[in-house]
């Protein structure tokens, strides 16, 4: 295999629809069995057929040859494409070995580009409804005929609310929570579905149902929390049918639908569903249903200025998990446990007679005295209820909303339960997973899983705090830490490009961020603290998730439309910390839930922030102050934003040295001596350089003293990193490995298989942590993901060529480890590295084409390095004062060294 070109996409997505950019990007990679292989030139073609594109015929747009190596978001510079136009795309590639190869075609089609492409009308039920409860979700629907035979068939569709479609009896599209929840009142998504397959030549039903969902549905912990949005439910969609002589039709919501209510006399994002199966309308999205008792719908007033292409990874249910156990609790309950705390529903199979009603309650642990546990959901009710129409076996899954939970109480079942009566569903935003890590202990590696597990369950079209109890919100701290490590473990690309414009569109007019985004929380969300804006280490989600994303994936784009947002938020750190350059104005959360040793948590308490661990706020407000004022210069580089350049180049050392004078004592003793502050300190590059030693070393003295980490939110993520950067690998090691309160572990000891909201969700005396706030999914301390790619098996970014354009391997072999092994599938193709400890060390490492590495080993700990079995040749190596660096292009490597 000499060259090949495969793996194209477009918006990192393969054959997309529905696309809303009118300059969309195209990516691919290259795979060679040769070493150091680089692109040298491409050529990017597109043509409206795949026939044109064959013969090199009348081509829409040709780049022509361009003499570089951008293999990763290439911009289409072609004539501007029009709504639903569909065009066909491939690139050949010429590389560095005086190779050529061509790639096989493409597509993506446009979606509706402007207003004006919406012809179709809002439509909503002509009943009167009751909005301070859950109402029977509506079912829509309309007969249309396919007058000749049809090419293609696309629906564009939208609602307030959530909805799910169908077209002569079958579901349309294999998505779920359509469209997505974003801050309505500026930005609306909307779905398109290719339903060639779906519709027929002659007489035709289309239908839909729709829930409340997040727009008027009950979510967020404080009263009157309905209706956030609006009070009507609607639907807007457009059936477009193109005939194979080119003609079109169209099909639209207007006053000739008609509605009905239906089965799902319930259904809340919160409180669960209630479905009365004797309430099915057979073939209710059939032409032939007879519909006579059906109402022709209203008309609903309702903007369409504020609908968007879809950006994101759809939600999807992506896997089943078969029950592990069944068992009856001491209460006398049957409860089912899936093995996995998981997000999603189950799927009911059950026979009974009719009018019997099963109800399905969820949790995530049990108690001490293994019954059912659901006091940490705190004021929702949770549960799934099917009534049953007695027709043979029934099988039962909700639509419109999702539990969080590993344990399932069932009750009112008819018959004998089996481990065949349920399975579990798991349903979240279907990221690629692209990171995989394993090591030579067992309980890192179930530390892995739960971090994977974690970020299932809680990237759900929105990063969730949590997905279990009355929350469930898009809290911009715990995105903003778990960021690094999210984008490690799967393509969070899209994912976050759709919610940082969200983040942006609720952005106050002095730059100022709200804790959550979508921002629901209104006046702090009764808690007496703040106004909900403007916490650091939340709000600075709004700088650093973008410089994540760009680094992760080499996407400039990201930087370039959330600039306006970057700038506005550290310009109000810049107003408020005024000519002190010590940003101490507002609410902050501080490094939240740091270790206390001895304390009683109080809910009711002013300041949760509080711990015996306790770093000043404002020693952390500054030093994110800092951190985020020194990406904002990077960007501003990148984007040539001189003037920025110029402004940033002369704050930085002010804050900096603001933050020197304000909380270290001459003798380098910080205002809060905590691990967290000696960690942000160094993290952030804020100590003064004839500290750095002084203050690493109060570092290590603090973990040694406790023996285990002291850390909150903003500590944890930057713990690791601050030991083993700074010549303290060994106590890295040690926190990562200790398996007792407060660790990564512990939750392991206790059966744990996702992450914990708290380090002691259940103590050490078996006892639970307060019901007023204790998930045990929630993903925060799960960014030591970030520290065990890029540190133990050494696989990170160079911020120079981001993207992994340029790799940096740079392992810390280590603690109780024999052996630790990682792969990352990049936009540039596969990277991994794996190492083992033996007689020598050795060290594999893959480094796909177009891409180059460089290998960092500390100096004084290696002797003897060989690659490939051979002994480096000096040129090759380049030793600097701590570093023996060894670049390499693409390829397999095999490097062993000799520990001194």
């Amino acid at each position: 295999m000499r060259l090949v070109v495969e793996r194209l996409r477009t918006e990192y997505k393969k054959n997309p629809i529905g696309i809303g950019l009118l300059n969309p990007r195209l990516s691919w990679i290259l795979n060679s069995s040769e070493q150091n292989v680089s692109q040298t030139a491409y050529q990017v073609t597109v043509a409206m057929n795949s026939g044109d594109l064959e013969n090199g015929k009348n081509l829409f747009w040709d780049s022509g040859k361009q003499h570089s190596d951008q293999s990763i978001h290439v911009l289409y510079k072609g004539p501007a494409l029009h709504a639903s136009q569909r065009v066909y795309w491939q690139v050949q590639v010429w590389d560095n070995h005086g190779n050529r190869a061509v790639s096989d075609f493409a597509t993506w089609e446009m979606g509706l580009l402007e207003i004006s492409d919406w012809s179709a009308d809002w439509i909503t039920v002509p009943w009167t409804e009751d909005i301070s409860k859950s109402e029977p979700c509506p079912y829509f629907r309309k007969v249309f005929g396919a007058r000749k035979r049809i090419r293609s068939a696309r629906v564009y569709a939208s609602a307030l609310g959530l909805y799910e479609l169908e077209i002569n009896g079958q579901k349309v599209g294999n998505e779920v929570f359509t469209p997505g929840w974003t801050n309505y009142h500026k930005r609306l998504q909307y779905q398109v579905y290719d339903v060639t397959d779906q519709v027929k030549q002659g007489d035709n039903a289309i239908g839909a149902i729709v829930g409340d969902g997040w727009y008027r549905g009950h979510f967020g912990w404080w009263e009157d929390n309905r209706n956030e949005y609006g009070n009507q439910l609607g639907l807007l969609l457009q059936l477009r049918l193109e005939f194979e002589d080119g003609s079109v039709d169209w099909i639209l919501t207007d006053s000739s639908w008609e509605a009905s209510k239906g089965p799902i006399l319930k259904s809340d994002i919160y409180n669960g569903e209630t479905y009365d199966a004797g309430l099915e309308m057979m073939g209710w999205s059939t032409a032939q249903f007879d519909d006579k008792e059906w109402t022709p719908v209203a008309l609903l007033d309702h903007s369409k200025d504020t609908l968007i292409a879809s950006e994101g990874e759809k939600v999807r249910k992506v896997r089943t998990l078969q029950p592990k156990q069944l068992f009856t609790t001491s209460k006398g309950e049957q409860v089912f446990d899936l093995g996995q705390n998981m997000v999603g529903w189950v799927r009911l199979k059950v026979q009974g007679s009719k009018g019997d009603t099963v109800s399905l309650r969820f949790a995530e642990v049990l108690d001490q005295d293994g019954n059912f546990y659901t006091d940490n959901l705190r004021n929702i009710e949770c549960i799934d209820k099917y009534t049953l129409k007695g027709e043979g076996e029934e099988v039962y899954e909700p639509r419109f909303t999702f539990h969080g939970f590993r344990y399932v109480l069932v009750d009112g079942y008819p018959g004998e339960l089996s481990l065949e009566s349920l399975e579990g569903i798991v349903v979240h935003s279907d990221m690629p997973q692209i990171g995989y890590f394993e090591c030579s202990d067992p309980m890192i590696n179930q530390l892995q899983s739960n971090i994977e597990w974690g970020q299932r369950g809680n990237f759900l079209d929105v990063p969730t705090d949590c997905p279990q109890r009355d929350e469930r919100l898009g809290w911009t701290g715990d995105a903003q830490v778990f960021a690094p490590t999210a984008s490690f473990n799967f393509n969070t690309a899209p994912f976050f490009t759709k919610w940082l414009k969200d983040l942006a569109s609720e952005q106050r007019e002095d730059g100022s961020v709200p804790w959550v985004v979508p921002n629901n929380i209104r006046d702090g969300g009764g808690t007496g603290w703040s106004d909900g804006f403007g916490a650091t280490g939340w709000a600075d989600a709004a700088v650093i998730i973008p410089w994540t994303t760009y680094l992760s994936y080499g996407d400039q784009q990201v930087l370039e439309t959330q600039f306006g947002s970057m700038k506005a938020w550290v310009d109000y750190m810049i107003h408020h910390a005024g000519n002190s350059y010590v940003f101490d104005y507002g609410f902050h959360f501080g490094d939240w839930l740091s270790f206390a040793e001895y304390y009683t948590y109080n809910y009711n308490a002013p300041d949760y922030g509080y711990a015996g661990a306790h770093t000043d706020k404002a020693l952390i407000a500054t030093a994110y102050f800092y951190h985020s004022a020194g990406i904002l210069l990077k960007t501003a580089r990148i984007l040539e934003q001189n003037e920025e350049v110029k402004r940033l180049n002369e704050l930085l050392p002010k804050i900096k040295k603001a933050w020197n004078e304000e909380f270290m004592t001459r003798s380098g003793r910080l205002v809060s001596s905590t691990q967290a502050a000696y960690a942000i300190g160094l993290c952030f590059d804020l100590v003064a350089a004839d500290k750095k030693e002084i203050i690493a070393r109060r570092l290590a003295d603090d973990v040694a003293y406790f023996g285990h980490l002291t850390t909150g939110f903003l500590g944890t993520p930057v713990l690791n990193f601050a030991l083993s950067d700074f010549g303290k690998l060994d106590l890295a090691y040690q926190l990562l490995h200790n398996d007792r309160y407060p660790s990564w572990l512990y939750a392991i000891t206790q059966g744990a298989t996702t992450i914990w909201e708290r380090w002691d969700g259940i103590k050490p005396d078996g006892e639970f942590q307060t019901i007023g706030m204790n998930s045990f999914n929630h993903y925060a301390y799960g960014s030591i993901g970030d520290w065990l790619y890029s540190r133990v098996v050494g696989i990170s970014i160079d911020e120079a060529q981001p993207g992994y354009k340029n790799i940096i391997f740079q392992p810390h072999i280590g603690g109780k480890l024999t052996y630790a092994k990682a792969s990352i599938h990049t936009m540039y193709g596969r990277v991994s590295a794996d190492w083992e400890v033996a007689e020598t060390i050795s060290y594999n490492l893959e480094i796909p084409p177009n891409s180059t590495a460089e290998v960092w080993l500390d100096e004084h700990k290696v002797q003897e390095v060989k690659l490939d079995g051979e002994v480096l040749e000096s040129k090759r190596a380049i030793n600097d004062e701590s570093k023996f660096k060894i670049k390499l292009g693409s390829g397999n490597y095999k490097l062993t060294w000799v520990k001194k």
